[in-house]
């Protein structure tokens, strides 16, 4: 028990309407579960729960917390709204910590007050271990963990050009993969032999770093820093065990993680040797009144560092709350996860080291940089564990294998060789109903099942009902074709229709248009839509409306804003430049493969200045105006014309750039001009529209420069000719490009990329990406070379054709509505004033304007 605590005014609790109070300390991703699964068996009618966080944000996701660099903010990655608690009668307490548990007089202590409770759930999650190195508390030491660590992070980074991160593991590669957002020079420092010890072996190990360094990121394993102090040429310097030093302006700890239960020591509840609250199989405590969840909790000596666990671990507690007698009996601590665009997924008892008599399998492809690993029963019938490097696409199968005790084929190895596309895939079917979909909400084949069958028909509903796909969302395909199977299984329609408009797909309705010769919207309707009740055609939705003005345009190649077209379009592509947070525009000239005079250059500051916009050089090699009024952007367009820029169609689903490197005409590296191509290719490619964006990228030899191996299509040059790399592509979900091609000549690298475009424009769904759009295919990348190399289908001519008539057909899009005084009149923020927009407000933030920020009060 503790000693008695400081007087702080006490808070009576317990005459409110003779409920007893329940208090959850923490609101994470898993104390908010907790409270999802509290409502879900109605316990806030039973209970009066008080929920405190010390984060002045509500529970976020800390899975996608990097997303939080690449455009995220609070608001969207968070899991709940504060009206959610507020309508179940649930008082939440942010940016409010409990500083101590009086167990004698069953109250929690917060700088305020006291609060009593009946019954009190920890789950106060971890805190990052920083390695007690001295001078680990410099300015410029950070960690990753919280939003507002992310928030210093990016401080810290706008006065650096290079950072360190300490710790290989997960959560290090992760933050490498921020530090590298952010512009950075980014190394990993990890005191271990490889990265990423605990889920990968020594050949997985250095095929990760030999892919991590790939991407411009060096890496120091075997490293023991012995002290940080102040640098010569940059901010910090870290001295190694060999007295080697790195130099650097940031550094960010991620070496792991500790159970944060300094309030369960301080109370004197059980804790493990090497800390965390010893919890039993019901995740109650030694204190039988206060139960623990998630990384703070101990269970039969193992803490658990992921999500799922956490998930599960909430449930039990709210069955226990609630008179329920569930159990958590231990949790999978597999994991699949793209880290710094890398693959990597370990299942079970990766290492073998658990399973007495294990056999092995191993498959290293050294080209393709592919590591994958078997560990089998001595008997081979069973999958007790898997690595995958590389490659994650065969791991939703091995989890099957593993997970439901699944015989495994006569010949295991055909699960990672080559020839099998990463593993043969086990359909819907095979899988018994006790089979895991989402780990992270542990719902089961046949808990979908049952969803169905209590009048689930739509896959949304399916998600609200039962949460999967919810969590990481890494089961996302693997529960879409479940859900499908089930349906069909039940003689009811797989619904595949593009919206309530057209009974057909994207594909369908793109071969109707081509054959058909179908050129307006209107005419579709009429011809292959829904009639409404009186017989007139539909007007459409936004679903059906730019899927088709999408495919109008890569058939035909019709100005986007011809007044057949104009009302098809989003908010984007209707005035030609991506709209703003504050209402304003931005414009982004065409800049074919980077190269551009200084002549141009200067055109585009002096608009710049003249019209004090924002100025940025983006990822792409090309540069950003923001900040342009709707009104003046037709004056900026004329201005850039005639400097000698085309549109960059940034605000459209169409070809967006071409990066290149210096290649062979300046690089002592370079053996191709890689500008020269990229801008080919670029000016080949301009104005086509597709299914989503498409970005390329062309690197001069095989030092990568351009980062082609992680666009939709990535060319890099060899000695003889060009390797081809296709359906790749960065954003939520990136993915590695694939070597479809090596060693092409000019001509008939351009041929190949034409036909990959062209099958990829006619054969996807509606905003599909060429990544996505390639796992979907039967036969995979085999069935993709076979149909454009080896033209199995006999579409090599007609895809060539196509191509030549977007080609034929293209005009700058600015160019044509500024000749056009009909599509001039559009650009006004008020159609009966043409004064601008009043609320249009700025201010300057390092020379530059930028949205100025609203008062609470506005």
């Amino acid at each position: 028990m503790t000693s008695p605590t400081p007087s702080i005014p006490h808070n009576d609790n317990h005459n409110d309407n003779a409920r007893p109070t329940l208090i959850v300390i923490g609101n994470g991703m898993v104390g908010h579960h907790l409270v999802e699964q509290l409502v879900e068996r109605e316990a806030h009618q039973q209970y009066r729960i008080l929920v405190f966080g010390e984060e002045r944000h509500l529970a976020y996701d800390r899975v996608h917390l990097s997303e939080y660099f690449s455009g995220r903010d609070a608001e969207s990655l968070s899991l709940s709204t504060r009206s959610y608690y507020a309508e179940h009668d649930i008082e939440l307490h942010l940016h409010e910590a409990v500083t101590a548990i009086d167990r004698s007089t069953r109250e929690v202590v917060t700088d305020n007050e006291r609060h009593a409770f009946d019954r009190l759930v920890l789950a106060t999650g971890s805190w990052p271990f920083v390695p007690p190195i001295p001078g680990n508390d410099a300015d410029g030491c950070l960690v990753y963990r919280t939003l507002e660590d992310l928030d210093a992070i990016r401080e810290a980074a706008v006065q650096a050009t290079t950072g360190v991160v300490v710790g290989g593991g997960l959560l290090g590669l992760e933050a490498a993969n921020a530090l590298r957002g952010l512009e950075l020079d980014t190394a990993v420092v990890e005191f271990a032999p490889r990265l990423m010890p605990m889920q990968v072996d020594a050949q997985g190990g250095e095929l990760l770093r030999e892919k991590i360094e790939g991407l411009g990121v060096q890496v120091l394993t075997e490293r023991a820093t012995q002290r940080i102090e102040p640098g010569e040429t940059s901010r910090l310097r870290m001295v190694f065990q060999d007295d080697k030093v790195l130099e650097t302006d940031l550094i960010v700890f991620s070496a792991g993680i500790r159970p944060r239960d300094q309030l369960a020591r301080d109370c004197g509840l059980e804790i493990g040797e090497r800390g965390g609250v010893v919890i039993d199989d019901h995740c109650l405590t030694s204190d039988p009144a206060i139960l623990a969840v998630g990384e703070v909790a101990l269970w039969n000596h193992s803490i658990f560092g992921l999500v799922a666990p956490g998930y599960q671990m909430a449930k039990v507690a709210a069955d226990t709350l609630t008179g329920g007698g569930s159990a958590f009996t231990g949790a999978d601590m597999s994991t699949r996860l793209k880290l710094l665009g890398v693959d990597v997924g370990a299942i079970g008892d990766a290492h073998g080291d658990r399973t007495p008599g294990a056999r092995q399998f191993r498959y290293f492809d050294q080209l393709k940089q592919v590591y994958r690993k078997l560990v089998v029963s001595s008997d081979g019938r069973r999958l007790h564990g898997a690595m995958l490097v590389g490659d994650n696409a065969g791991y939703d199968t091995l989890m099957q294998y593993f997970a439901n005790g699944l015989t495994l084929p006569d010949d295991p190895a055909a699960l990672i060789l080559p020839s099998s596309e990463g593993a043969p895939a086990l359909g819907p079917d095979a899988l018994p109903d006790s089979a895991t979909i989402c780990s992270c909400h542990n719902v089961t084949k046949g808990a979908i099942s049952a969803a169905i069958d209590n009048g689930c028909t739509d896959l949304g509903t399916l998600k609200g009902t039962t949460k999967a796909s919810t969590g990481c969302g890494g089961c996302a395909a693997l529960l879409k074709n479940v859900f499908d199977h089930e349906l069909s299984a039940r003689g009811m329609e797989v619904d595949t229709a593009l919206c309530e408009h057209f009974t057909h797909t994207r594909q369908e309705l793109y071969d109707i248009v081509r054959v058909e010769g179908i050129k307006t919207f209107s005419e579709l309707m009429e011809k292959h839509g829904k009639h409404l009740d009186d017989g007139m055609p539909s007007l459409g939705c936004d679903i059906c409306k730019p899927a088709v003005a999408s495919i109008l345009a890569s058939c035909f190649n019709e100005p986007i804003t011809d007044a057949t077209h104009i009302s098809l379009q989003d908010t984007n592509d209707t005035f030609m430049a991506n709209m703003q947070k504050n209402g304003t525009y931005s414009v982004v000239p065409r800049i074919p493969g980077g190269e551009i005079t200084p002549d141009k250059l200067i055109a585009l500051g002096e608009v710049g200045r003249k019209y004090n916009l924002y100025t940025k050089v983006t990822g792409g090699q090309r540069i950003d105006l923001f900040g342009a009024r709707l009104e003046d952007l037709p004056a900026i367009w004329g201005e850039l014309i005639a400097a000698g820029f085309e549109t960059g169609h940034a605000y459209g689903k169409s070809t967006r750039t071409v990066k290149s490197c210096v290649g062979s005409a300046w690089c002592r590296y370079g053996v191709q001009d890689s500008v020269g191509m990229a801008i080919r290719l670029e000016n080949r490619y301009k104005g086509l529209r597709s299914p989503h964006k498409l970005k390329f990228a062309v690197s001069g030899c095989t030092r990568e420069c351009a980062e082609a191996q992680s666009k939709d299509i990535g060319v890099i040059a060899t000695e003889h000719g060009w390797n081809l790399y296709v359906c790749g592509n960065g954003g939520m979900r990136p993915r590695h490009a694939e070597l479809f091609a090596t060693d092409l000549d000019d001509v008939t690298l351009i041929r190949t990329i034409d036909r990959i475009l062209m099958f990829y424009i006619r054969t996807a769904d509606r905003l599909q990406r060429t990544s996505v759009w390639r796992e979907n295919l039967e036969g995979g990348l085999d069935y993709l070379k076979e149909v454009i190399l080896d033209d199995s289908l006999g579409l090599g001519e007609e895809l060539d054709r196509q191509m030549q008539t977007v080609i034929d057909n293209y005009e700058c899009e600015w160019a044509n509505a500024l000749s056009d005084p009909e599509k001039l009149k559009r650009f006004r923020s008020f159609v009966n004033d043409r004064r601008p927009d009043p609320d249009i407000i700025v201010t300057e933030e390092r020379g530059q304007p930028r949205p100025a920020h609203r008062s609470a009060s506005a």
